[in-house]
């Protein structure tokens, strides 16, 4: 079955395009101009779409504000698309829930390459049956449960994406080995990842908010300057 892209933007010209390079590539697309329109669709309880390429400059609601609305109601894919160059806008941008970015001026193919990457990465559906890769991981103050994909901090359960738990997963599997951005990327986003380096530290930014960690003086995700990351807790001693 093809799956769906929802474009959002309100240059008529862009969606155009972008219709005609995605289509080519089998995929089905919706269009959107206004926020209100894309969110209506997005969240479409018959056929709700399988990724969203949402362009921030929108003219009733800026695009942050979309995807921050977009996140209370579902997990769907969303890729922002941006003229902004700041670097600010691309963190914030991620920060609440994108999966990637692109900036205008792009390439059509660029963007049908970040979208058939995005979409390679599985979303659980339910919880899935544990098995021998699903071992709860215990640290002092820190229980990851990949089987019921629970995380608890001190007590308390914390609420991560489902990007951000597999990134943590990855890190807390492994711990005092150092991951560059690039084998995080290989791990959490796929071989075939297309696009910055730097949505790793958004996402790990991300993480050490749910866990609150301490970016200054971490106890659990420390950061390799110049290399990546690692995760500092030592495992607690079940036996």
């Amino acid at each position: 079955m093809a799956r769906t892209v929802l474009v959002v933007d309100d240059e008529p010209q862009i969606r155009a395009v972008l219709r005609a390079y995605l289509q080519t590539e089998g995929f089905e697309v919706i269009e959107a101009a206004t926020g209100a329109e894309a969110l209506r669709l997005a969240t479409s309880a018959s056929a709700p779409p399988d990724l969203v390429l949402l362009d921030i400059g929108l003219p009733d609601l800026d695009g942050l504000e979309v995807l921050g609305l977009l996140r209370r109601q579902s997990e769907v894919y969303v890729i922002l698309v941006t003229a902004r160059v700041e670097e600010v806008d691309r963190i914030v941008g991620l920060s609440v829930g994108a999966d990637d970015y692109v900036t205008k001026p792009f390439s059509p193919r660029e963007v049908v390459a970040r979208v058939k990457s995005v979409l390679r990465r599985a979303r659980p559906a339910a919880a899935p049956v544990p098995d021998e890769q699903d071992a709860v991981l215990q640290f002092p103050g820190l229980t990851i449960d990949p089987g019921r994909r629970e995380i608890v901090v001190d007590g308390h359960a914390a609420d991560l994406s489902t990007l951000e738990f597999d990134l943590l997963v990855a890190l807390a599997s492994s711990p005092g080995r150092v991951f560059s951005r690039a084998q995080l990327l290989d791990r959490v986003w796929g071989y075939d990842f297309y696009g910055d380096e730097r949505v790793v530290d958004v996402h790990i930014a991300s993480v050490r908010r749910a866990l609150r960690d301490d970016a200054v003086a971490p106890r659990l995700i420390g950061t390799v300057r110049g290399v990546g990351y690692k995760f500092l807790a030592e495992p607690e001693d079940r036996s």
